[in-house]
């Protein structure tokens, strides 16, 4: 199914978009936007939202902005009657905040895990009971969950992210199933994401010696921003982003005993730059960085990210490549036929 609900009518889309004010979020809200649609704008930070209303404005788009912290449900809830009360019903939510702490697991605080889980995991729970609440008296709507290879392999120094990501892909296998047994047109896909380059590795919380960054290779987030619009058009339960993330989650499923044998000979340092980290850096786990800075999509990668993954082109297209595979086969045994 391609585009759906009312703006099959003309209409713009309606979007809400979680963890809007910066990275993926952020760039995501240009890509919906560029094809004019309606989009709430949930975050923390004020800086951030109001840069991502300029940008969503500045492509074609009409924002409204509504900051909330998705580790509350009740602000969720609210910001979607907000939503709805500006543009009207809710074609398309978007559920992409996370937060992060960078550290050892026996460094990790009971208090740092909560929250982590609260807006990582639970932040998606609040944010598709909103939707779900709303679409399915409607029969319609799309749901698009934006994850994360390590929704299937776990790496080190990232316990609490990592868990929270195979939280919410246990979550979604259940809600599809439930979905599918009540014959409901409400659709629901995850996107496994690729190492992205959006400024997180700039504030998240970080007990490492040297800078983070994300293990290369490295996606620019409006590789991401397109994937999570074409999930959202398209009927596909799951979609993997880069070859990197096929590699891992194919791999975990093989050999799940190498990746731990791997990662704990290169996951340490594959997750550090070689420079000193900042001791005075902010970050963002319990208050938002962007209050009076806007970071925008990107983080400080920029020289070593791609804007294209074909991977992803393949997956998008197989249709067409199958059916092109088809023909040069059967051409092929046309001439075969003839040689004959």
């Amino acid at each position: 199914m391609n585009e759906q609900g009312r703006y099959r009518q003309g209409q713009p889309a309606v979007v809400v978009i979680t963890g809007a004010s910066a990275g993926v979020g952020r760039a995501t809200a240009q890509a919906f936007a560029k094809r004019g649609a309606h989009i709430g704008l949930l975050a923390r930070g004020a800086a951030g939202l109001e840069g991502g209303r300029r940008d969503v404005e500045a492509a074609g788009g009409k924002a409204l902005i509504v900051p909330i912290d998705v580790a509350d449900a009740d602000q969720v809830e609210a910001a979607a009657t907000q939503v709805e009360a500006a543009f009207g019903p809710i074609d398309i939510w978007v559920n992409n905040a996370m937060t992060s702490v960078f550290s050892p697991v026996k460094e990790m605080t009971p208090d740092e895990f909560k929250r982590v889980t609260e807006v990582t995991y639970l932040g998606y729970v609040y944010g598709t009971l909103a939707a779900l609440k709303r679409m399915l008296p409607r029969d319609q709507g799309s749901i698009v969950q934006v994850g994360s290879a390590l929704a299937y392999r776990g790496i080190p120094l990232q316990a609490a992210y990592c868990g929270a990501k195979h939280a919410i892909q246990g979550f979604c296998d259940s809600l599809r199933a439930e979905l599918l047994h009540d014959k409901s047109n409400v659709r629901l896909t995850m996107v496994q994401m690729p190492a992205l380059n959006t400024p997180q590795f700039g504030w998240v919380k970080s007990r490492l010696p040297q800078q983070a960054q994300p293990v290369p290779p490295i996606f620019q987030p409006e590789v991401a921003a397109e994937a999570v619009y074409w999930a959202a058009h398209h009927n596909r339960r799951e979609i993997y982003v880069g070859r990197s993330t096929v590699i891992a989650v194919v791999g975990n499923k093989l050999a799940p005993g190498l990746g731990d044998w791997y990662l704990a000979r290169t996951g340490f340092q594959g997750q550090q730059t070689g420079e000193p980290r900042d001791p005075d850096q902010p970050f963002n786990l319990w208050e938002p960085v962007d209050t009076d800075r806007d970071y925008g999509a990107h983080g400080s990668f920029d020289s070593r990210a791609t804007t294209w993954s074909p991977q992803f082109w393949a997956t998008t297209h197989r249709k067409w490549i199958l059916a092109v595979g088809a023909g040069i086969a059967g051409l092929g045994a046309v001439l075969i036929g003839r040689k004959a």
